[in-house]
């Protein structure tokens, strides 16, 4: 018996004695090399629909830049490739993988939003790596892996970086399997290397912003009186009420009544106006425009009609369902402008956010977007295809913004603001059932022109721990709402007076 087979007859018997107290990896002792298997986590190799990235999009060269440069970059290593779409797929995977008996542990990679497969694979006990394909599985990776993290799941470790070499040193976490390590160790691997490869704060002194904030008591005395109108379906829901704002349904075909009874003239005036301020346009025609210019309109009338300061459309579902025909994106940047509330996908909390926050501030907008977490800049990016150009408001500076399609399908037309740097930024979402405001600040520092996802990309620095912020998505879904200025101090007087909890997220 040479060296190696006493080690490994040995190894084998140990495994035989301890039962469960051995190592899980003992077994693939005789194996020169961990085999992962990585599994990306998508709709098709060429996406099929609207969703991150864009319709379209060819996720095959992508998938294989990620593949090949594990392989030359962790050659004691050995990768297997899989696909797949959801759940049903996943467990198909794990059960061949189970039969066989020769995978050692998990990537998965979120390439697409929702697709659920590391739910499934994470039940195998192996390790397992989750990783963000950022601008393309954001919003289900920031779900689905701050629901681990409040499970404590004990297998799963994530990845969320824009550089490829970060995914490889915490995909070499993998050796610990080859170390005779536990799942344990590997996760708590995962996280060191993550943390030592995330810059630390930078310098978060801000330009000077003179904000001023209405009382709490003047505040939730306006709120009273305010109203906000929900466009999502065929049907009015019942009305109902949100820290005192009226929360109004109405139907699409009221809205969309609106729209084909807008004034041609004004709407080519109003589209005019766009073409003279935007910075660039591409890929939207002038009809497009005017008939942008038209659902504004049609918003402003069905507003003044049910004396409303807000409107909040399910857009994807109104257009792609054909009860609408224009998408709203401009005629929301435009409101925002004026100092009214546009708010995107019908979503009652972000918009109702809004118009706290543009009340609180006295006429700043919120913008509401799907944010990413980025390790590598230390930072987070508000992305979506709606944004105000007049960030202090309707009567402070304007900064430049495109004109572009919408990203995810390339129709309509949608926004893209270059948003002032420097400042200090407040995020927030408030929930009325739980009488809860999630809320953290960061620093703006960058706008991202990357073409994939939504239009407006502002990165910002957050304030405080960014580990603490990938928490808290389960909770709070994906939509934040950012406003300029410092709203710690009126945020907190406002949850006070109104009885309700401040989540400090980051």
């Amino acid at each position: 018996m040479n060296r190696r087979n006493f080690i490994t007859r040995s190894a084998t018997a140990a495994a035989g004695t301890l039962g469960v107290l051995a190592s899980p990896w003992l077994m693939a002792a005789d194996r020169k090399k961990p085999r992962i298997r990585i599994v990306y986590s998508l709709h098709a190799e060429t996406q099929p629909r609207p969703d991150w990235p864009n319709a379209g999009f060819e996720f095959k060269p992508a998938m294989e830049r990620i593949t090949n440069a594990l392989r030359r970059e962790c050659k004691d290593l050995e990768f297997t490739v899989s696909t797949a779409t959801g759940e049903a797929q996943a467990q198909e995977i794990l059960a061949a993988d189970q039969a066989a008996g020769n995978i050692d542990g998990y990537l998965v990679y979120q390439m697409n939003c929702w697709n659920r497969v590391v739910q499934t694979i994470a039940t195998s006990a192996k390790p397992v790596l989750y990783a963000d394909f950022q601008y393309g599985g954001s919003g289900g990776f920031l779900v689905y892996n701050a629901a681990f993290m409040r499970q404590a799941a004990p297998n799963v470790g994530f990845v969320a970086s824009s550089k490829m070499k970060d995914l490889v040193q915490a995909v070499q976490c993998f050796r610990t399997i080859q170390d005779g390590g536990s799942v344990a160790d590997f996760t708590k691997a995962t996280g060191s290397t993550r943390l030592r490869a995330t810059p630390k704060p930078g310098k978060l002194a801000c330009k000077a912003d003179d904000l001023k904030c209405l009382s709490t008591k003047d505040c939730l005395a306006q709120l009273s009186q305010s109203k906000i109108l929900t466009v999502k379906g065929p049907k009015a829901a019942p009305p109902s009420e949100f820290l005192g704002i009226k929360i109004q349904p109405i139907t699409f075909a009221e809205l969309n009544d609106a729209w084909a009874a807008a004034d041609k003239e004004e709407a080519q005036t109003l589209a005019d106006q766009w073409i003279k301020n935007a910075r660039k346009i591409e890929d939207v025609s002038r009809a497009e425009l005017n008939n942008s210019a038209a659902m504004y309109l049609a918003q402003k009338a069905v507003m003044k009609k049910h004396g409303a300061s807000g409107i909040t459309i399910n857009c994807l579902g109104g257009f792609y369902g054909g009860h609408i025909h224009a998408y709203p994106c401009l005629g929301f940047h435009q409101l925002c402008n004026d100092g009214l509330i546009g708010g995107c996908e019908c979503d009652v909390r972000s918009a109702a956010s809004m118009l706290i926050g543009t009340t609180l501030t006295q006429g700043r907008p919120g913008y509401i977007s799907d944010p990413v977490i980025d390790t590598s800049k230390r930072q987070i990016i508000y992305a979506h295809c709606v944004a105000s150009n007049k960030v202090f408001g309707p009567n402070g500076s304007a900064n430049p913004f495109d004109i572009l399609t919408h990203s995810e399908d390339r129709q309509g037309a949608a926004v893209r603001s270059i948003f002032p740097l420097g400042f200090m930024t407040t995020s927030l979402k408030f929930d009325a059932d739980r009488k809860e405001i999630v809320f953290h600040r960061a620093k703006a520092v960058e706008n991202d022109p990357d073409d994939r996802a939504c239009r407006t990309k502002l990165g910002a620095e957050p304030v405080g721990d960014i580990e603490k912020l990938f928490r808290e998505w389960d909770n709070w879904g994906w939509h934040r709402v950012t406003f300029y200025g410092d709203l710690k101090e009126p945020i907190y007087a406002l949850a006070d007076a109104a009885g309700w909890k401040v989540v400090e997220e980051a």
